[in-house]
């Protein structure tokens, strides 16, 4: 017997585009809110002749309301919105995708939010938001969380709440990072993860790169040596994979090793790492801290990427990537991967 679902798409399809129409206007006042009309407009591609009649309609079934700062969903609105979000991964066949791209990439698990990083902001917070769900789940007793830094790891970092305080946390940067931009280094994102769950964290300041003779130097000293038992102990990894030419210039990596990435055709990166298309290292940087080879000694470890534009680095990446990863991730990747 067909689906109630499968028979509205045939008979009713012209229900199901105006559903999801007025799903994404909930989900987009519901993430930009207090929002105005036109910045709605502007984030959704409507027009706003459209989206007038759209919200006008929420507003009369006490879906959202409007003060002096702008639109913001009701009690009614954010229960309906949850309610929606389990129909519409159907709708869209976002089960589907997440058990396909499980087998595609010979993971653990793969998590879908709905849309593309690389066309909204409101996505990538979808991604933390899903990351903080994950994380909820596999937390117990002491837990000791390295993570890595990027935009990425920052939105996760804004999703956690106190409610995962519920056990034991230390928050430690997985690889030092000084020299990258403030927001993003895995030092600042550790101390925010740690702020907005009420739990502790450690500080990792060494330079993201440096030579053999630095390195001997550095994991000798107390300190760097004590937070460095501390990752290598980690029971859970957060981690974001980046595209290859993009990190090596966040990193003002010199012109001989771009050149070398360049001429490997290297398209992702993760630890340090950079990999061809085929998954072949084209070249490691010399880091202190997390090593792709201990990653299969940690429990839990969470990719947390998005965005089309990363569909091949993402692809390169699992096929160095422990078995026992979860990936979040969006549809946007989802697609070009299974796509093929």
């Amino acid at each position: 017997m067909q689906s109630f679902i499968d028979i509205q798409k045939r008979l009713l399809p012209d229900l199901l585009q105006v559903l999801q129409k007025r799903y994404s206007i909930l989900r987009y006042i519901g993430f930009m809110q207090p929002v105005g009309r036109r910045s709605l407009a502007v984030s959704l591609g409507f027009t706003e002749r459209i989206l007038r009649s759209e919200v006008d309609f929420l507003k009369e079934q006490n879906l959202i309301y409007r003060n002096n700062l702008g639109m913001i969903l009701t009690s009614e609105g954010k229960n309906l919105l949850e309610d929606l979000e389990g129909l519409m991964r159907e709708l869209k066949g976002i089960d589907v995708m997440e058990l396909e791209l499980k087998h595609l990439l010979g993971i653990k698990k793969v998590v879908i939010v709905p849309g593309d990083s690389d066309e909204s902001a409101m996505v990538k917070g979808e991604l933390g938001k899903a990351s903080a769900i994950c994380m909820k789940k596999l937390l117990s007793g002491k837990n000791i969380i390295a993570v890595t830094g990027g935009s990425t790891m920052a939105a996760v970092a804004e999703r956690l709440t106190p409610e995962l305080n519920q056990q034991e946390l230390l928050f430690v940067p997985a690889r030092g990072g000084v020299g990258e931009d403030v927001a993003n280094q895995a030092n600042t994102i550790c101390s925010n993860m740690a702020k907005n769950t009420d739990s502790k964290h450690r500080v990792f300041y060494v330079p993201d790169q440096v030579s053999s003779e630095i390195y001997q130097s550095l994991i000798r000293e107390p300190d760097i040596h004590e937070v460095l038992k501390l990752i290598k102990s980690a029971s859970m990894v957060l981690h974001g994979i980046g595209d290859a030419i993009t990190m090596a210039e966040r990193r003002k990596t010199n012109p001989e090793i771009k050149e070398k990435l360049e001429s490997g055709e290297a398209v992702g990166e993760a630890f340090g790492y950079y990999f061809n298309e085929q998954g072949e290292i084209v070249h490691k940087v010399s880091t202190i801290g997390l090593q792709l080879q201990d990653l299969a000694h940690i429990p839990n470890v969470i990719a947390v990427a998005g965005g089309t534009s990363k569909a091949k680095a993402i692809k390169a990446y699992f096929k160095q990537a422990p078995a026992s990863t979860i990936l979040i991730t969006d549809e946007g990747v989802a697609k070009r991967l299974l796509k093929g």
